[in-house]
């Protein structure tokens, strides 16, 4: 196909241009790159804000009769992408399955963040080809953070020419008209936006679960750290309205929801993109735990953006829950001005110390990356002492590899691979070491526990999280899933907890 006809395919069909044109003057009708270099350029203009999401009057009811099939890779915010295109896909008629040969249509909701995550993709690309020789109506879509990635989008046109639909994270809202023009197009529709979208309120959502609940409150990030490459995938710093984030959380307590998990790449530099007002995390956080639901969690945050008034409102308690995940990712300065972290090991462990004055019973995970380059034997051991100083209740520990795009790829990747696996043992070592003394704690106390069901090992054993993230096993009612209980805590394990639920009121931690 040469280009003419690729940007031809892409075009969307007359009938739809007063639509697009209500999404305001960023959309693109045509496949364009994305621009990592532009995206280091980039502005603080305007972002609009959209509330008359609908499905177009000749798309409803498209889906009758036909199954949809979403998987899933990557973060919580992919978990999200996918509960907000599922609940689309249901408004146009679509049934869910879990199967893969009764979906008329299988999006794969995708993650650059890591290679190995784009492995699997491309493997799981590979296992529907046979699919679509044996049912050509089957439609088959590539989205999410991958499609972002010029070199992602160029390797399926090139190699893949089987998938009928590649779009990217900013227009997710626009995927009705994507699925029309896959439908009715010969040849691969490819929707991908180098401009990030506006902020699209209103859009359908087909929740996982009722019990906890995901809300986006911002979307993007313009840190750039030089190994990441969700700066470019998911756009600059956008944030939504606060009060549109207190009715949707108003919204899921009414509906009988126990947790909610803000939801950000870089969820702490909420509000810093109001031109209006001065208003941060801490603030929205200081109204949302008027609001009668139990939990409330929030992530990912950045240590450059954990300011004073927010550790002042969690220290509040109530429903804000103590359990704070704040990624270091290495324990060395030096390492960390070479990631672009732009703060010192110093200000992070002053950070760390100031929330255990302010919130005594707060409990810290962490993400860390060994094997940076240039990171040498003694800046490993840096992060080792960090880890020690901070006691964190666990870690998300990784191997670094080369992300394309990134500043980070364009420095020598001089550490050994096993060096790099030697480090990580190491670390990990420690990791499990900390977290079993952590666990270990609990012994005899008793804690709260939010059932979300039955354990995944054995149906007749209770499974739930207590206010610091630490999972819970233990035998009780089915009645008590959906709920708080009390549990005693009889067994330390390095990763759970085992218990026995007790109805008398105690003392709880």
């Amino acid at each position: 196909m040469n280009e003419k006809q690729r940007l031809e395919s892409a075009q969307i069909n007359p009938a739809d241009q007063k639509s697009e044109k209500d999404y305001g003057q960023y959309f693109q009708a045509v496949y364009q790159p994305p621009s990592l270099k532009d995206a280091k350029k980039r502005g603080k203009e305007d972002i609009s804000i959209h509330r008359d999401f609908h499905i177009p009057e000749e798309m409803n009811g498209f889906g009758e009769g036909k199954k949809f099939l979403i998987r899933t890779y990557g973060c919580q915010m992919n978990e999200h992408d996918t509960e907000i295109m599922a609940g689309i896909l249901i408004e146009m008629g679509y049934e869910a399955t879990n199967q893969t040969e009764d979906a008329d249509i299988v999006l794969l909701n995708t993650c650059a963040i890591r290679e190995n995550a784009e492995n699997k993709v491309f493997g799981e690309i590979g296992h529907l080809k046979p699919l679509k020789l044996k049912n050509p109506n089957l439609l088959i879509g590539i989205c999410g953070c991958m499609s972002q990635e010029e070199s992602v989008v160029n390797r399926i046109l090139q190699k893949h020419s089987f998938i009928d639909m590649v779009f990217g994270t900013h227009n997710i809202h626009r995927l009705p008209q994507i699925v029309k023009e896959a439908m009715f197009s010969k040849e691969m529709v490819v929707e991908v936006w180098s401009k990030e979208g506006d902020v699209i309120e209103n859009l359908p959502r087909s929740r996982k679960g009722s019990i906890k609940a995901w809300v986006n409150i911002m979307y993007g990030c313009d840190k750039f750290c030089t190994y990441c490459i969700v700066p470019y995938t998911r756009g600059k710093e956008r944030s939504r309205q606060p009060e549109d984030i207190i009715q949707e959380v108003r919204h899921l307590a009414a509906n009988g929801y126990q947790e909610v998990t803000l939801l950000g790449q870089n969820v702490n530099a909420f509000g810093k993109d109001f031109t209006d007002k001065k208003y941060g995390l801490g603030d929205l956080m200081d109204e949302l735990r008027k609001i009668d639901i139990p939990r409330i969690r929030f992530t990912t945050s950045h240590p450059r953006d954990f300011d004073d008034h927010l550790i002042d409102v969690l220290s509040k308690g109530g429903n804000l829950m103590e359990h704070i995940h704040l990624p270091v990712q290495s324990g060395s300065t030096e390492v960390l001005k070479l990631m672009a972290r732009k703060y010192t090991r110093e200000h992070y462990v002053e950070l760390v110390k100031k929330m255990k004055e302010k919130i005594p019973n707060a409990s810290f995970t962490t993400d860390i990356i060994v094997g940076f380059p240039n990171e040498t034997d003694e800046q490993f051991e840096e992060t080792m002492s960090l880890y020690r100083e901070v006691e964190y209740d666990t870690a998300y520990t990784f191997i670094y590899s080369p992300r394309e795009g990134t500043p980070a790829a364009n420095m020598e990747d001089n550490i050994p691979m096993e060096v790099k696996k030697e480090r990580l043992q190491r670390l990990n070592a420690l990791v499990n070491e900390i977290a079993a003394k952590k666990n270990l704690e609990y012994q005899g106390q008793v804690v709260e526990v939010l059932v979300e069901g039955e354990s995944k090992k054995n149906p007749d054993i209770l499974a739930g999280y207590t206010s610091k993230n630490k999972v819970v096993n233990f035998r009780g009612p089915k009645s008590a899933i959906g709920k708080i209980v009390k549990v005693k805590i009889t067994q330390a394990k390095t990763w759970s907890l085992d218990g026995e639920m007790i109805e008398e009121a105690v003392e709880v931690i």
